[in-house]
């Protein structure tokens, strides 16, 4: 593989979270009086930080969101993580099969280390996650589509950026690899294929991707 190291966003590409998290940011924004449907929050607020839907509401309305945002939310997407999430269909041959290749692998995510690890203890992807292998954008100052998070985990992982492919579900992400100088393959099983059209390649099967990297 011409690859030396593959980095996985985490929500939409190893753990099917984005329904439900979008799902309950929209409700929860509602609540608040800054109405938001489920397809506004996925176009706005998928793959992007917290800080990013305090920054768009305050532009928008002129008004800040309350101080206990951020831990009622995420206590809200806990509670249902532990419910219903699931991995990605086919995510987990991906990751034996770079696993039984020696290919070294990472995730990073604009989600905080707690949802992170909240989410593949409850799929069991935490096996394949252990110390060392998990970035969140709590690391770096900006996150996507800044391509801070991506160069903080190519350098931790000691490798060059024009050396690692990114597997990404958000055209946040893909902004934010092509920033940082490296391939991207965007991954469409939720985001129409013209909104990744700056990714490398394309696929809409996770179990296609194995194929893809060969």
């Amino acid at each position: 593989m011409r690859y030396e190291l593959v980095v996985f966003d985490n929500d939409g590409v190893l753990v099917d979270s984005e329904p439900l998290s979008n799902t309950l940011l929209a409700g929860y924004l509602t609540e608040l009086g800054h109405p938001t449907s489920y397809e506004d929050s996925l176009r706005d607020y998928m793959g992007a930080a917290l800080h990013r839907v305090h920054d768009l509401v305050h532009e928008r309305s002129g008004e800040r969101l309350p101080a206990d945002f951020d831990d009622v939310f995420h206590g809200r997407v806990f509670a249902a993580f532990e419910r219903e999430l699931q991995p990605v269909p086919g995510v987990v041959d991906v990751l034996e099969k770079l696993s039984a290749d020696g290919v070294p692998y990472c995730v990073a995510s604009s989600g905080s280390h707690e949802r992170i690890r909240v989410g593949h203890r409850t799929t069991g992807l935490d096996r394949w996650f252990g110390e060392g292998r998990v970035f969140s954008s709590e690391d770096v100052g900006r996150g996507k589509p800044a391509p801070d998070l991506f160069l903080y985990a190519a350098e931790h992982m000691g490798v060059a950026p024009e050396k690692c492919l990114v597997i990404e579900d958000s055209p946040l992400g893909v902004q934010a690899a092509v920033a940082a100088g490296m391939d991207v393959y965007g991954f469409t099983a939720m985001t129409p294929a013209e909104k990744l059209k700056d990714a490398d390649a394309l696929f809409g099967d996770m179990r296609e991707l194995t194929g893809l990297l060969a």
